[in-house]
C-alpha cells in the first residue's frame, strides 16, 4: 500500500472509530456484550490459548472457576475495544473522571527536580487510557509511550491518532534509545511508559523471569535503558472500580535504576504484575501466547556453550 493510500485508509478508519466512539457508553457496552458472546462463546477467539494460559497460571482452581474468568475476560476484551475507540473523542473532563491517577504529585516532584522516570505497566485493565497521563504531568515535560508499528499502515495511522489524543508522544520501539538521548541532550525531562509483558524474539532474550511460577522470556530493554539514564522507576498498578472507570497507583520500584542488581527490576516488575493480575484476573490479556519462548528452544538456537553468556548480559 502506498503512503497516500495508507493515509487515506487511516483517515477513513479514524472516521469510523470516531463515529462509533461518539455513541453513549450505554450503547457502546451493549455492543460490547454482543461482541463478547459472539467472540467468546460462538467463534471462540483464541479460546485454546486463553484456556491454556489460565490452566498453567491457576492450576489450583477448579475448571469452573477458570471458565468464569474466561467468560469475564471476553467481556472485558470487548469493553477494551469500544473504550479505545471512545478514547479518541473523549474530552479532557471525561477522561479525567474515568481514568484517575493516584499519587501523581510524587512523579511531578521528580520532574520538577530535573529527573526523568521509567514507567512499567502490563496489558492489564485498559492500558490505552494511560496515554492520558500528560494531562496530569508537570508543564513542559513529555509523556512518552513505546509502541510497535502495526503491519497495516491504515490501522497504525488510526491507532496512533487515538493514542496521541491527549498529548502523549508515541515512540517507535526501534528508535527509543535515540529519542531518549535527544531529550537528555536538550535537558528535556520525561515519563516514558513501557508495556513490558510482551514476548521478545529469541535474540532479545537476556533473562527468564519467574512469572506465575514459570520461566518467562522477558524484555530487559526497559531496565537497561533506565539504568543507562539513572532514572527513577515506577510500576503502574491498575484497577477497575466499575465498568468504564479505571484507577492507576504508582508503585516506586527504584530511586536510581543504575544502583539495582542485574535483572532485579525486571523480576520485581513481574512480581508486581502478577500480584496485580491476581486481584482481578479477568483484566489481563490472556489471549496472547506469553509462554511460547522457552529455555529449551533457546538452547537449540544458541547452543549450550552460548546460553550462560547470552543470558548473563546486564
Amino acid at each position: 500500500m502506498s503512503k497516500n493510500n495508507a493515509t487515506l485508509g487511516g483517515r477513513m478508519l479514524s472516521l469510523l472509530f470516531s463515529i462509533i466512539g461518539r455513541m453513549p457508553f450505554r450503547l457502546l457496552y451493549g455492543i460490547a456484550d454482543i461482541v463478547a458472546v459472539i467472540g467468546g462463546r460462538v467463534i471462540g477467539y483464541r479460546r485454546k490459548v486463553v484456556r491454556g494460559n489460565l490452566e498453567r497460571c491457576f492450576p489450583e482452581m477448579t475448571p469452573e472457576e477458570r471458565i468464569d474468568i474466561e467468560r469475564k475476560f471476553y467481556h472485558f476484551l470487548a469493553d477494551y475495544f469500544v473504550e479505545t475507540m471512545r478514547l479518541g473523542v473523549m474530552s479532557k473532563k471525561e477522561i479525567e473522571q474515568r481514568m484517575v491517577f493516584e499519587n501523581f504529585d510524587e512523579l511531578n516532584e521528580t520532574l520538577k527536580e530535573g529527573g526523568s522516570i521509567t514507567l512499567l505497566l502490563g496489558h492489564y485493565c485498559n492500558w490505552e487510557w494511560v496515554s492520558s497521563m500528560p494531562l496530569h504531568m508537570l508543564q513542559g515535560s513529555i509523556g512518552g509511550q513505546i509502541y510497535h508499528p502495526l503491519e497495516s499502515k491504515a490501522s497504525d495511522y488510526a491507532f496512533l491518532k487515538i493514542r496521541n489524543h491527549f498529548g502523549a508522544v508515541s515512540i517507535d520501539m526501534g528508535d527509543v534509545l535515540n529519542q531518549l538521548l535527544r531529550w537528555r541532550r536538550s535537558g528535556q525531562v520525561s515519563i516514558v511508559g513501557y508495556i513490558a509483558d510482551q514476548v521478545p524474539n529469541y535474540f532479545s532474550i537476556h533473562y527468564f523471569a519467574d512469572f506465575f511460577g514459570q520461566e518467562t522470556a522477558s524484555f530487559t530493554g526497559p531496565e537497561r535503558l533506565a539504568k543507562m539514564f539513572r532514572n527513577k522507576v515506577y510500576y503502574l498498578e491498575m484497577s477497575r472500580p466499575r465498568r468504564g472507570y479505571y484507577k492507576g497507583r504508582f508503585v516506586k520500584m527504584s530511586d536510581d535504576a543504575s544502583k539495582e542488581t542485574p535483572f532485579g527490576l525486571t523480576q520485581k516488575y513481574y512480581d508486581l504484575l502478577e500480584a496485580n493480575i491476581r486481584q482481578a484476573p479477568q483484566y489481563w490479556l490472556w489471549s496472547h501466547r506469553r509462554w511460547k519462548r522457552t529455555r529449551e528452544e533457546f538452547i537449540k538456537i544458541f547452543g549450550e556453550e552460548e546460553v550462560a553468556r547470552h543470558l548473563s548480559r546486564p
